[in-house]
């Protein structure tokens, strides 16, 4: 393998810093962001044309990885015609382009991808120390933006992120895709909205997979380090960090905000709140080494009301094989997985305290399979690029998604609990002396 390095690449600065009146402004933009948006639309189009609902979206795509061509092929078979692929790893751009078909365009530079005019949306699916760099600048060069979650690298860049898409007119969508469940929002509205469950107290996430990582894999073809690290500095290079770079600090948040975006967006949204008041969070590389991320941890997130643990193990068997969350109300309980739901009342008695040793009978279930299939989200997406209405998962949903989850990872580093201000951006670890 080939390894280039990208002398002149500018874009290696170290990580933004936001500070406290840097957020109340972003704060104070997105209060009432929604109206706001739709009113800024209404009045300037940064020079792109309106489709019409039939006509072809042409977009663009920065990181053609495994993820990345999935969601190609969802967005081709959506009706979305691909004018450009930008990838650092020739393998990858290859087999982008192969998925694009003769018309696209192959870059190494994303920023030459967003100075072609012919493309008017793109699909942010690089590793998650790029997205604030490549979102702020699609929507600065006037593109719609459907950008993979997590949507940030830490707290304050999410912050920076909001701040830059409403100071826009352009459509973005996190690819946070139970926001587009049918299944997730008839919960809200028949489940959580009607007071099923009554109180709830403790919710809990889990996630259980079987999922190993090669030590000794190779890296074939043409990849420019350099350019890949970008944002997150210079990096000392091994294959296994290029090609499980989630697992690694500099460039992800490991599976804690990976798949915790995901889980602990659904509590928040059931349970009508959107940041935590403290986190703990256990965890190690137990299997997956040489590794940084662990691979098995454990949280505890404090809000106002409730509890909620977060829990997942990369080195389980196929038992549970999966994600779910149990929400455990006094009158009820809400067990939901990708299958599908169920409830299941509280026991019987006078005071509805009478034991039981199994799991009841169950009031209201629907196991429909697939609850979070990208399909719905994509469309959602296309539509409100050509309706410039907002999309089911904007930039605020996708901080507030993963703010919790930066929160826990910080109490892990700092081995002490983290506490987040009510400014939403400010982190303070519990003083043990006190």
């Amino acid at each position: 393998m080939a390894r280039k390095q990208n002398k002149g690449h500018t874009n290696t600065g170290q990580r933004a810093q936001v500070s406290r009146r840097t957020f109340l402004n972003t704060a104070a933009a997105g209060a009432g962001a929604l109206a706001f948006a739709s009113q800024v639309r209404a009045q300037k189009n940064f020079g792109s044309r309106v489709l019409g609902a039939n006509e072809r979206l042409v977009m663009g795509i920065i990181g053609s990885g495994g993820m990345g061509r999935h969601h190609m092929h969802r967005f081709k078979a959506a009706g979305v015609e691909w004018g450009g692929v930008c990838d650092v790893y020739s393998e990858n751009l290859k087999a982008g382009l192969e998925i694009a078909g003769p018309n696209a365009k192959g870059y190494k530079d994303y920023r030459e991808l967003l100075d072609n005019k012919d493309i008017e949306a793109v699909l942010i699916a690089s590793p998650e120390h790029w997205h604030h760099k490549h979102l702020i600048d699609a929507v600065a060069a006037g593109k719609d933006a459907y950008c993979e979650k997590p949507m940030c690298w830490s707290i304050q860049q999410g912050a920076e992120m909001i701040k830059a898409v409403r100071s826009s007119d352009r459509i973005v969508q996190i690819g946070m895709q139970r926001r587009s469940s049918p299944v997730i929002h008839e919960i809200k509205k028949n489940v959580f909205d009607a007071g099923v469950l009554g109180n709830v107290h403790i919710v809990r996430a889990e996630w259980y997979w079987n999922s190993g990582v090669n030590p000794n894999v190779e890296v074939k073809g043409d990849l420019d380090w350099e350019r890949f690290c970008g944002p997150a500095g210079k990096q000392e290079y091994h294959p296994t960090k290029f090609r499980y770079w989630r697992y690694f600090w500099p460039f992800s948040g490991g599976n804690e905000t990976d798949q915790g975006t995901h889980l602990m967006d659904v509590v928040q949204w059931m349970m009508g709140v959107d940041q935590p008041l403290s986190a703990i969070q256990s965890g190690s590389v137990y299997r997956n080494k040489p590794t940084e991320t662990p691979d098995t941890f454990s949280c505890v997130f404090e809000y106002p009301n409730f509890l909620c643990t977060w829990t997942l193990c990369y080195t389980t068997n196929s038992w549970r094989n999966g994600w779910s969350i149990c929400f455990q109300g006094d009158k009820a309980s809400l067990f939901l997985t990708e299958q599908g739901y169920a409830i299941f009342p509280a026991a019987s008695g006078e005071d509805n305290r009478e034991w039981t040793v199994d799991l009841g009978k169950v009031a209201d279930k629907k196991i429909v399979g697939g609850v979070t299939d990208t399909v719905p989200h994509t469309k959602n997406f296309i539509e409100c690029v050509k309706s410039r209405k907002e999309p089911n998962a904007p930039v605020e949903i996708g901080h507030t998604a993963v703010r919790p989850l930066h929160l826990a990872n910080a109490a892990l580093k700092a081995g002490r609990k983290a506490l987040l201000d009510k400014d939403g951006v400010t982190i303070r670890l519990e003083d043990k002396s006190a």
